[in-house]
C-alpha cells in the first residue's frame, strides 16, 4: 500500500507568535489555513510542496474541550509546545480503516478565500494518546489544493518533507503502517523528535 508523509503537527499556543518564530529560525514562512468546527482549533499552514509542516492551537477552549480530538490535541499543547504528531497520506484510507479495525473521521474547514477543504481520517484519537503513532489521512481535494501546494514567501525553495525521527517501538509501528517502508528514523523519547525539510538551499533540521 502507497503511503507517504502528509504533514506535521506542531503545537503552538500562538498561531501568529509561532509563525514569525518559524520564518525568523528556519526561513519558513506560513500562510492562514483556517479553523477546525468541532475541534476548536486553527492552524496555519507551512507548504512545503508535496507535504507541509501544520501549526495549530487551541482557539476556542470550550469548544476543544468538549471534544476527544480538541481536548486532546489542548492536552498536549499544554504539557509542551512542539512537533507532536505525524500524519501519513493514503489514496486507501477504507483499506487502512479495516486492517486496523477504526473508524473513518469526515472532516473540512473554510479556507481564508472562502473556499472550503475537505479530508477523512484514520487513527488521530489513537495517535494523539501515543505520538508514536502517526494517523491516517485522505484528502478530497485535487493536487493543486492540496496544503503542501499554498504559496508562502520562503527564505529558500521548499522541496518537502525528506524524513521524520520518532521515537517508537519497531514492532509495534511496523505493525501499525503494515510493513510500509517510510523515509522515519527511530531515536530519541516516544514521539515525533524532529523532521528534516529538503529545500533548494540545503536541508533544514527542526527539533
Amino acid at each position: 500500500m502507497a503511503l507517504h508523509i502528509d504533514h506535521i503537527v506542531w503545537g503552538v499556543d500562538d498561531l501568529d507568535r509561532a509563525a514569525a518564530q518559524v520564518q525568523e529560525r528556519y526561513g519558513l514562512a506560513s500562510v492562514p489555513g483556517g479553523r477546525h468546527p468541532g475541534w476548536g482549533t486553527a492552524n496555519r499552514i507551512i507548504p512545503l510542496g508535496p507535504s507541509y509542516l501544520e501549526l495549530i492551537a487551541v482557539a476556542d477552549a470550550g469548544e476543544a474541550a468538549a471534544d476527544p480530538v480538541g481536548s486532546g490535541y489542548a492536552r498536549h499543547i499544554q504539557a509542551a509546545t512542539g512537533l507532536m504528531l505525524w500524519c501519513l497520506a493514503t489514496d486507501e484510507l477504507d483499506t487502512v480503516a479495516a486492517r486496523l479495525d477504526l473508524p473513518i473521521e469526515a472532516k473540512s474547514r473554510v479556507l481564508p478565500d472562502g473556499t472550503s477543504l475537505g479530508w477523512r481520517l484514520v487513527g488521530l484519537p489513537a495517535a494523539l494518546d501515543n505520538p508514536s503513532l502517526p494517523f491516517f489521512i485522505e484528502w478530497d481535494v485535487s493536487p493543486e489544493r492540496h496544503p503542501g501546494r499554498m504559496q508562502a514567501e520562503h527564505a529558500a525553495a521548499p522541496e518537502g518533507i525528506a524524513s521524520v525521527t520518532v521515537g517508537a517501538d519497531p514492532s509495534e509501528l511496523s505493525a501499525w503502517l503494515g510493513g510500509a517502508s517510510l523515509p522515519v528514523r527511530l531515536a530519541g523519547p516516544p514521539g515525533v523528535n524532529s523532521v528534516t525539510v529538503a529545500t533548494a538551499g540545503g536541508d533544514i533540521v527542526i527539533p
